[in-house]
């Protein structure tokens, strides 16, 4: 089973001198690459120096040096929010050179500090796999159905209803899915219908 991970419960930043050079970085929780982006022109100052940024959602994931020598701002940056245990994170961490040249090794440590501090001061929020699935139902166990909805944390997306009872879209945690299930099958002896949609039951 793969390892729970968070992500931002609110946007965060944390500001960090380092031989006369400030590193701001800002994260925020993300959803989408386009927000992702989105946040990075929100945040980039036209007046720094360098602005560099990294996001993290689920197995995509980019980052940019903005100018830096390669590997040295972008790439820490995301490993500042991968070792956090983060996804669904962007982070931005703007330059204003201070006149004091730090050197490739420097730079990783400035760009991924900056990131990581941001992050672990940051509150966390855990995420929560979610999954979709389509449940059909006689009308006289509608009650039922829908009582146990509740017990499990599922929300209704859709509802239709056919000539011997409904069809209901349901979206719930992914942990939920299995127990509704077999709480379905004992209160209604099995005359419900679980299913992932596109699946056969």
């Amino acid at each position: 089973m793969a390892a729970m991970t968070d992500t931002l419960a609110a946007p965060a930043s944390h500001l960090l001198e380092v031989k006369h050079s400030r590193f701001l970085a800002n994260a925020a929780p993300v959803a989408t690459p386009e927000q992702a982006l989105e946040f990075v022109a929100s945040v980039s100052h036209a007046d720094a120096t360098h602005n560099c940024w990294a996001y993290r959602i689920g197995q995509d994931y980019r980052s940019s040096d903005d100018g830096e020598p390669a590997g040295t701002a972008g790439r820490p940056i995301l490993a500042a929010i991968d070792g956090q245990g983060y996804d669904r994170v962007a982070v931005v961490v703007t330059r204003w050179f201070g006149g004091i040249k730090l050197g490739a090794g420097g730079l990783v440590r400035a760009y991924g500090g900056a990131a990581a501090e941001c992050l672990r001061l940051a509150r966390r929020e855990p995420l929560v796999e979610m999954v979709e699935l389509e449940l059909e139902c006689p009308f006289d166990a509608l009650g039922t159905v829908h009582a146990a909805l509740a017990a499990h944390a599922a929300e209704k997306t859709s509802e239709a209803f056919v000539a011997d009872g409904a069809r209901l879209g349901l979206r719930l945690p992914a942990t939920q899915a299995e127990p509704l299930r077999a709480r379905l099958r004992d209160a209604t002896r099995d005359r419900v219908r679980v299913a992932i949609p596109g699946s056969n039951p």
